[in-house]
């Protein structure tokens, strides 16, 4: 049942993250039982410099920076895609095709599918409060033929976290295409510093409040093992940018596989191993896990 606006500013003033915790994750258990993804990332730069790789276990293939032109980014993609060998690619923030596709005075739209023709997949992320027209600059990601792999805050502007939600509600009603939400933000600003609570209030809020988009994301790399395990049992049920690397040179169990079901299972659900595609990988596997 949705949340009134009401309801949302009690939540939002609240000190009881406990119960606010238990809430959200009644929401998030209503919608994906005990199941928690999660997708294995091999980062390639942008800098065609460097030769792409990646290992064989990587579940998305991310090119990551910015490219110095469109041409650029056509060839880096191309590049990539052309050795994927069926791992899906996704490349780039959709602000910066925005501002790309300004400054080579051309459409989004046109970049988009000359992205999409090299073998390009999925926009990497949209960062929702970089974008200049989001609901457009969305719509034209599927009208391409692309589909996005999620939507982020590059960096909060206000303390005062619900307007922000219930405006990412209202795009994915209008949209519709939006697969995952990473409600914490990318970088932190200076005016505005965090604490582990405030954290852990925004992915419970975000589950609560932006209830139209099917997953609620935390990223791996960018905020830890803690953070992430805390985010499961409060609403999210996604979990991006976990590394791709295998390797077990200080045992089986210290692999970052090993390690995310770990955590996942440490939180009472059950790890599920998928691809950029939202796929699940290896059933066998992901069974022998439980």
């Amino acid at each position: 049942m949705p949340v009134t606006d009401a309801e949302i500013t009690t939540l939002a003033a609240t000190h009881d993250i406990i119960t606010l915790g238990m809430r959200a994750d009644e929401v998030r258990r209503q919608r994906h039982a005990a199941r928690t993804t999660f997708v294995r990332v091999a980062n390639v730069p942008a800098d065609a410099a460097v030769p792409p790789a990646w290992p064989a276990a990587t579940g998305e293939i991310r090119i990551v920076g910015v490219p110095a032109s469109r041409s650029a980014a056509v060839e880096r993609v191309r590049e990539v895609a052309a050795r994927a060998n069926g791992i899906p690619v996704s490349a780039f923030s959709l602000a910066d095709l925005e501002q790309l596709a300004g400054r080579e005075r051309l459409t989004l739209r046109a970049v988009l599918e000359e992205l999409r023709a090299a073998g390009l997949e999925l926009v990497a992320e949209a960062p929702f409060d970089q974008l200049q027209d989001a609901r457009r600059s969305i719509e034209e990601v599927n009208i391409a033929g692309l589909s996005l792999a999620r939507l982020t805050i590059q960096q909060l502007l206000s303390a005062d976290v619900p307007p922000l939600l219930k405006r990412v509600a209202d795009l994915q009603h209008a949209v519709a295409v939006i697969r995952a939400f990473a409600p914490l933000p990318r970088t932190m600003n200076p005016a505005l510093p965090t604490t582990g609570f405030d954290d852990v209030k925004r992915v419970a809020l975000a589950r609560l409040v932006v209830d139209n988009v099917p997953s609620i994301q935390v990223d791996w790399a960018l905020y830890g093992p803690k953070l992430a395990q805390v985010a499961l049992t409060v609403g999210a049920d996604d979990v991006d940018a976990v590394s791709a690397d295998d390797d077990v040179s200080q045992g089986p169990r210290r692999t970052p596989l090993e390690e995310i079901r770990r955590n996942i299972r440490a939180a009472g659900q059950e790890p599920v191993e998928r691809n950029g595609r939202f796929e699940v990988l290896r059933p066998a596997r992901n069974e022998r896990a439980r």
